[in-house]
């Protein structure tokens, strides 16, 4: 990626930056740039694609990790090996998708070239590498979903500008390398967990101006004219104005007690401009909820993400259900067990989230505690 030699977006940070915040102006730039594919892996991608398998490796050895009806702290050995085994999944996909970038460009009117291929899919992958930071802390890990689903938006649009694919082709062409690389990912067994029981696939007549639905089963359709209303939010972000909220007046937020719950801890984490968090536990006999106000901060355009998908989902067995479903444009997610453990989350102004869970009598329980905690006051605070 010719690091360093272009003035305006030379290095790693500026870069990661530029592409994120200014697509439009960052792109044309990069496709100027004389590089290599091995620089592309070696200079960009090996360092931003550690960032989230050590932050989740911290955050896992820290706070545990939680499952649907579990949170457990892996061992030292166990904990390097899902870092190890992340870092290079990120660098295949990388690989992988570039190469299916270069193969279909043609077909859409654009050009084969392997290098621009690769900038642009490590274009698109750096907001789910940078995201990775919050693994740190696992309540806001699921946000780097968010940030890989803004991904697609900057693979849109680098397509023209890196590989020469015509402006009217370029949705359809980005939907295509979506649904190819993914099937290829499950082809060559590059998808791990519960992502191989996913799909994708693209849905309508497509048109000089129509829109295109990417469907992906248990979270929603991405319309990509939502994911491009939410990127010019993203790129209106630049200039870094957007600053995390005190932590002092987060706690602030948490009550005392949670009806017969009370508060025996506090706890708070922080990651620079990127957002902040606290969380407090409560407890009665056995039982035990912990509360969470977490700020995305700068990452609040791909917070909004979420909402703009839509997103939806649900599952239920004999254990207990899992649902997740958007509401007025804000994501909730609901679980719980029969053994009397549950989750109850809300995100709050595109930016704010507000989570309660652990060993409750119920999920109103949860619920109320989530609720118990001031959104007129919360979303005042980002003023």
């Amino acid at each position: 990626m010719d690091l360093g030699k272009t003035p305006q977006i030379g290095g790693l940070v500026n870069r990661a930056k530029a592409i994120i915040l200014q697509p439009s102006e960052t792109f044309p730039a990069i496709a100027a740039e004389q590089t290599t594919p091995g620089d592309v892996i070696t200079r960009y991608a090996l360092p931003l694609a550690a960032i989230g398998p050590i932050a989740g490796f911290i955050g896992g050895q820290v706070f545990g990790i939680s499952l649907f009806l579990v949170t457990f702290k892996p061992s030292l050995m166990s904990g390097l090996t899902m870092a190890l085994t992340s870092f290079v999944m990120s660098l295949v996909s990388l690989v992988v998708v570039s190469l299916v970038a270069e193969f279909l460009a043609p077909n859409f009117g654009g050009e084969a070239n392997r290098t621009q291929a690769f900038k642009l899919v490590a274009a698109s992958m750096t907001p789910g590498w940078v995201a990775g930071i919050l693994g740190i802390i696992p309540a806001l890990g699921a946000l780097a979903i968010i940030a890989g689903l803004y991904g697609i938006f900057l693979l849109y649009k680098g397509s023209t500008p890196l590989m020469k694919v015509p402006e009217d082709k370029a949705v359809v062409y980005t939907v295509a390398v979506v649904v190819a690389a993914f099937v290829l990912s499950l082809i060559t067994g590059t998808v791990v967990g519960r992502v191989t029981a996913m799909g994708m696939s693209g849905a309508g007549s497509i048109g000089n101006s129509d829109s295109v639905e990417v469907n992906i089963p248990g979270m929603g359709k991405v319309d990509t004219s939502k994911i491009e209303e939410a990127g010019k939010q993203m790129e209106a972000a630049a200039n870094g104005n957007v600053t995390p909220v005190d932590t002092a007046k987060l706690q602030a937020l948490l009550p005392a007690s949670l009806g017969g719950y009370t508060r025996t801890a506090l706890d708070t984490g922080a990651m620079g401009a990127m957002g902040k968090g606290v969380s407090a536990t409560y407890t009665s006999g056995d039982k035990s909820i912990k509360l969470s106000v977490i700020d995305s901060a700068g990452l609040g355009a791909l917070a909004g993400l979420a909402g703009a998908m839509g997103a939806e989902q649900s599952h239920e067995d004999a254990d207990g259900y899992d649902r997740t479903k958007t509401v007025d444009g804000q994501i909730v997610v609901e679980k719980w067990s029969k053994s009397g453990h549950g989750e109850f989350s809300q995100q709050v102004a595109g930016r704010f989230f507000i989570s309660a869970e652990g060993e409750a009598g119920s999920i109103d329980e949860l619920k109320a505690a989530v609720a118990g905690i001031d959104q007129g006051a919360l979303t005042g605070l980002a003023k």
